[in-house]
């Protein structure tokens, strides 16, 4: 059977200075799952306006099957006023309340998570009463929780973020949410250590950290292990974060080797840091032959 991987949380739209763009976190996970050729559902909710009638648009554009997205009546798309001054840290105002802070528990939704090989949520989404709810109720039935961190001020609490990281099984985060995160309990320097702290303390199978230019590193049952980073000209990082996610958990799916697995998500982050906006279109051969000739550059 071709393996289910459920996204949930928001869909957007990104607005920068000369344009929009669709985004949010599980919608562009999503995305780069399907070009991996990935069975990628994901459960959201838009507006019944013009910009939820775009997104569900694209969606199918992208192949992203769209019964788990709701349209709303009362509440409008969402929208995210992006901040692209330093292209390699692209920060967000995000609006509040939208469309996808409503998102409603159904059956259908319940079956497709049951299914799931991943279930895959983020911080963001459980900012608001009724999201969080239903977040809550499909991460009772979810058989393997991968938890997002993205940590997006003011929409979290440390109580919110450790709640939801004692019920993953595999946590995906930056360098500065780790170091955020690592200020709670000790604030050590030292990656591996950090690291493996996170993963005591919530009991996580995984953990998983981007480092920017600088690569990821990875920790789980078989050991710690890290990539270094890509050189690239970078056209902007939006998306860049999904692109990796998408990636490792493709590999792992396959039962690809750890470091294997890190370096494949990495060229996939750093490819996706050449291109334009946070859902290019690129095909697995895509990544393997950026990685050709990232290792003839650096050999």
């Amino acid at each position: 059977m071709n393996p289910l991987i459920v996204c949930f949380g928001e869909i957007l739209w990104d607005v920068l200075p000369t344009s929009k763009q669709p985004g949010g976190a599980p919608m562009n996970v999503a995305a780069d799952l399907r070009n991996f050729g990935v069975n990628a559902q994901l459960i959201s909710r838009v507006g019944n306006d013009e910009l939820g009638n775009e997104l569900i648009d694209f969606l199918k554009q992208k192949g992203i099957p769209t019964e788990l997205v709701q349209t709303g009546q009362s509440h409008l798309t969402g929208v995210a006023k992006a901040n692209v001054s330093d292209a390699n840290e692209v920060t967000y105002k995000i609006v509040q309340p939208v469309a996808w802070d409503y998102i409603q528990l159904t059956q259908s939704m319940e079956q497709t998570v049951k299914q799931s090989n991943f279930f895959v949520y983020g911080s963001l989404v459980a900012r608001s009463q009724q999201s969080h709810e239903t977040l809550l109720s499909l991460l009772k039935i979810a058989p393997h929780k991968v938890f997002d961190v993205n940590l997006r001020a003011p929409h979290y609490t440390r109580e919110l973020v450790e709640d939801l990281l004692h019920q993953a099984h595999i946590a995906k985060l930056n360098e500065h949410e780790l170091a955020e995160l690592a200020a709670w309990y000790g604030n050590s320097t030292n990656l591996h250590v950090t690291m493996q702290t996170l993963q005591d303390r919530y009991s996580l199978d995984t953990v998983c950290v981007t480092l920017g230019a600088q690569g990821a590193a990875l920790l789980n049952k078989d050991g710690f292990f890290q990539q270094s980073g890509f050189i690239v000209e970078v056209k902007d990082t939006i998306g860049s974060g999904d692109a990796f996610l998408a990636a490792f958990l493709y590999k792992t799916l396959q039962n690809e080797e750890p470091k294997k697995t890190i370096e494949f998500a990495c060229a996939t982050g750093a490819f996706l840091a050449t291109k334009q906006g946070a859902t290019p279109q690129f095909s697995e051969e895509d990544i393997y032959s950026f990685l050709a000739k990232a290792q003839i550059l650096s050999s």
